[in-house]
Formats: structure tokens, sequence, C-alpha cells
């Protein structure tokens, strides 16, 4: 608690409005957004590849930003540090009965539902139910503010009880992108078509337990690392990308898909 303490210290001289840096002195938290992501991606890359003195780094950068939000609130007369502590102390208490009340789950699962339940209670406590789907920030990332949209809706059972209809609507979907390349559709059509296809991906991924989001970054790894070769390949050849043909590389591709 106490380099927490200190780290809010710093934070407070960093902003100082004389004494302070020039550059967190201009800062808003419209301005720090963007860094906050980055940072989350960062992150995100330093567990994917175990790296824990990283992954500790990271750590370190993201709670400066949460410091630094506190702060320009504190600034504003809005909330601070310990207002964002005790908030989600209270909510991780208030969430979590079956360890700090008399409550009972029998599984991961059972907790997973009793969270989104006392999520549901209060919302409406709070007055903002009027939606079931409320909550589900349209700032998200596409696949990640699909993924909640599909539990969020499971949680009332309004989902398929196993994966085998979810893949007959992805092939359905599929077939319909082709339908509207075959009839010449406009371009809206087919990124709709396009659109419902990537959704139907989605719910499928999530029957089977699969998070898109980690498959997908780890096919992009693995894209990286087979592209990397076809490359390295050419190189000894003394040729470059450019100068290579779609056929050669293919082949290329295929010996780097066979050594992993």
């Amino acid at each position: 608690m106490r380099t927490l303490s200190r780290l809010i210290e710093i934070m407070k001289q960093l902003r100082d409005p004389e004494a302070g840096c020039p550059w967190d002195r201009e800062q808003t938290i419209p301005s720090i957004l963007p860094y906050t992501l980055e940072e989350v991606y960062e992150l995100a890359d330093a567990i994917e590849r175990n790296d824990y003195p990283a992954i500790r780094d990271e750590l370190g950068d993201l709670l400066f930003h949460l410091v630094i939000y506190a702060r320009m609130a504190e600034e504003a007369g809005r909330f601070d540090f310990d207002a964002v502590a005790g908030g989600i102390v209270a909510k991780l208490e208030r969430r979590h009965p079956h360890v700090f009340a008399d409550a009972h789950v029998d599984s991961a699962a059972a907790q997973s539902v009793a969270w989104e339940k006392l999520k549901a209670e209060e919302r409406r406590a709070g007055g903002t139910g009027a939606r079931f789907l409320d909550g589900i920030s349209a700032a998200m990332p596409a696949m990640l503010r699909a993924l909640k949209l599909q539990k969020r809706a499971a949680t009332v059972g309004f989902d398929w009880t196993e994966p085998g209809p979810v893949l007959d609507k992805v092939g359905e979907e599929l077939e319909e992108i082709r339908s509207a390349m075959v009839a010449g559709a406009p371009a809206p059509v087919i990124a709709g078509e396009v659109g419902d296809l990537l959704f139907a991906v989605i719910n499928c991924a999530r029957h089977l337990g699969v998070d898109p989001e980690l498959a997908l970054r780890s096919t992009n790894t693995k894209f990286e690392r087979r592209f990397d070769a076809i490359e390295a390949e050419l190189k000894a050849r003394g040729r470059s990308l450019e100068q290579a043909s779609l056929e050669e590389m293919e082949v290329l591709w295929q010996a780097a898909k066979n050594s992993g």
C-alpha cells in the first residue's frame, strides 16, 4: 500500500499546474484513452508470450493509467482513487455472495449465471434496465461486443442447446454471401451478409468453448510465421516476394504449413 500511495502522490506532482510535467498537465481523460487501449494490447501480447517480467511491466503501465484517470477526475471534483477502489470492493462483495455471504453455487458455470442475474438486478435497481441488452457498450471491439450480446441473450434461453445447429447457421450465412455475389448485390448488402457470417462464427466459437479473440490472435501469429517462412525461403533463393508468382508462394506456403 505504501508504494501505491507513492504512485498516487507522484501523479499529483506530475499534474501540478506549476511544477508538474508539461505533457502530463496537458492530458485529459479522452486524450489518454488511446494510450490506455495500446497498453491493454501490450499486456495481452506479454501474456500470450508467457513473459512474466513483461507482464509485470505492462501491469505497471496500466496501473499508471488508472491513477492518472482518477487524478484528473479528482481535480474536476468528481471522484478520487479511493472511490474507484471502494466501488470495485463493494461490487465484488455484492456479486460473490457465495464467498462473502451465505449463498451457494455448485460450479463456475452456475456462478456465471448467478453473476449475470446479479448484474441484471443492479441495472434494474439503477434505472438502467429499460432494455435487456443495456450496458453492453457500443464502444467495445465488434467481436467482443458480439460475444457479450450472445452471452446476455443466452441467459434467458435465446440460444441453441448444442453446437451442431450453430455450425449449420454458419453454412447458411456463407451460402447467403455466395447468393448475394451471384446476384450482383450492392456492397452494403454483401457487407451485411459478411457481418451475419462473422456473428455466426463467433456464436459457433462460443458454443465450442473457444474464445474467438484468442483463436484469431493465434491464427494471426500462425499466418505471420508461415509468411515469414515464405519470405525467408525466397530470400535464400535470391528472390523477393514481389518477384515470386502466386503459384510459387503457394508451394512455399504448403511447405511452411507442413513444417508446423
